[in-house]
């Protein structure tokens, strides 16, 4: 299953989306293509996503390198 998000992803919209992730059974990914800005809070989900296996298509690089300085700061 492909979970499209688009636009300003904030902490605000977390629960909703964890909501769809838990509650999926097959395996998921999530398109960022269209993600247009994102959070801190945001950031350390899409890490916690990742690690679980979910995965993370069209990331823009911002996003995917303030992921990478994000897990190295949680070490």
């Amino acid at each position: 299953m492909i979970i499209r998000l688009s636009g300003r992803l904030q902490s605000e919209h977390l629960d909703e989306l964890k909501m769809q992730v838990d509650n999926e059974q097959s395996p998921i990914a999530l398109d960022l293509e269209s993600v247009t800005l994102v959070d801190i809070e945001v950031v350390r989900f899409l890490n916690a996503c990742e690690k679980s296996g979910v995965e993370l298509l069209h990331s823009w690089p911002y996003i995917r390198e303030w992921m990478i300085r994000e897990k190295a700061r949680e070490g």
